[in-house]
């Protein structure tokens, strides 16, 4: 293909909300950050590897005495606001548009810390009360 000459319909799909089984031992808080562990398990936001960072949780769903996929939640994708990390993990309006990391369930990083976090998903903006960050 070439590139456009002319304004196009680009075709697009907005997906909100998706609903992913809940790992096993998780107790999820509505609002938390949500991420996919390596299993493919919704589980709430820590610092460790191999998680993919997924969305904000719709409301609290408690699996701690269950089975991988005993309980399912609703996670809700596009920006979420969550607290920012500290001292050199800082994020700062120079971030807008890269990475960041996941730090608990409701603060996110600049860095990898390491790599010992995983990514939560792209800064989409940075204020006085936090971090946006926005899960594709």
């Amino acid at each position: 293909m070439t590139a456009l000459t002319a304004s196009r319909a680009t075709p697009h799909r907005v997906v909100h909300t998706r609903v992913r089984p809940v790992g096993a031992g998780q107790k999820i808080f509505a609002g938390a950050l949500v991420a996919i562990n390596a299993t493919g398990f919704a589980v709430k936001g820590v610092t460790g590897l191999n998680l993919k960072g997924f969305g904000a949780a719709e409301s609290t769903v408690d699996n701690t005495a269950g089975a991988d996929g005993a309980l399912s939640i609703a996670v809700r994708r596009g920006a979420w606001l969550f607290a920012n990390s500290a001292a050199g993990d800082q994020i700062t309006a120079a971030d807008i548009g890269s990475s960041c990391y996941i730090v608990d369930d409701q603060t996110v990083a600049k860095t990898n810390g390491g790599a010992t976090r995983s990514v939560a998903g792209t800064v989409a903006d940075v204020d006085t009360t936090g971090v946006w960050v926005e899960f594709a």
